[in-house]
């Protein structure tokens, strides 16, 4: 959802219908008094604001925004008629993302909307698991054995990601056939131990990591 916050109807008309046109969902406001009553409701991705509004400007708007705990992350840019570079830097310093000077033409501000959201969208931090000097990102499939990457199956990186994220914790063969293989699979457990036998040879060192509890399957060792 994008916010515009612009007094001239006919100019917030044409921001969200191509908003809209472009695959946002965009809603209107004229002054920032609505801006806030819809923030209380949904908070926006972007927030467009024009700068010359009558009553509360859109550097005071700015300013609230980036006081309150709710809003200050979201990204904003600034629009207005005026053009000069210190009204440009006033925006910038007071936190806006961006700034569009009047007219602008549609595609621009479409393009300023998608760059801003690009910019400014949170970082997914990858997940990686970590067990002695073993490490598993499972974004990547990539699997490091003191820093060193090895190359794994399907079946060996479902098989090491089933221990590394239950470490501890000891699993039969029958359970490991149903997570790896899938319940539909008819083949002898044996597959098992062929599978965990290659998967301790590609990790060299780090494959003791992977004990044999007699009678019952296997487990990963949990490291100090």
């Amino acid at each position: 959802m994008i916010y515009c916050v612009e007094d001239d109807n006919a100019v917030r008309d044409l921001m969200i219908y191509t908003l809209n046109a472009s695959g946002f969902e965009a809603r209107g406001f004229d002054s920032g008094n609505g801006l806030f009553d819809a923030c209380r409701t949904e908070l926006p991705q972007l927030i467009m604001l024009d700068i010359m509004l009558p009553g509360e400007d859109g550097y005071s708007i700015l300013k609230k925004l980036r006081m309150q705990p709710e809003t200050k992350e979201i990204p904003v840019i600034m629009a207005s008629a005026k053009g000069t570079e210190y009204d440009k830097v006033t925006g910038l310093d007071l936190g806006a993302d961006d700034y569009l000077a009047k007219p602008f033409g549609m595609m621009e501000m479409i393009s300023r909307v998608r760059a801003v959201l690009r910019r400014t969208e949170p970082k997914k931090e990858a997940k990686i698991i970590k067990i002695g000097n073993l490490e598993l990102n499972l974004e990547t499939y990539v699997v490091l054995v003191c820093g060193e990457r090895v190359q794994l199956t399907l079946k060996e990186h479902k098989l090491l990601c089933t221990f590394m994220d239950s470490p501890g914790r000891v699993f039969t063969r029958d359970q490991l056939l149903e997570i790896v293989w899938g319940t539909d699979y008819t083949g002898e457990t044996r597959t098992v131990d062929v599978h965990i036998g290659t998967l301790r040879t590609k990790l060299g060192e780090c494959g003791s990591y992977i004990a044999t509890v007699r009678g019952v399957g296997y487990r990963m060792e949990v490291m100090g």
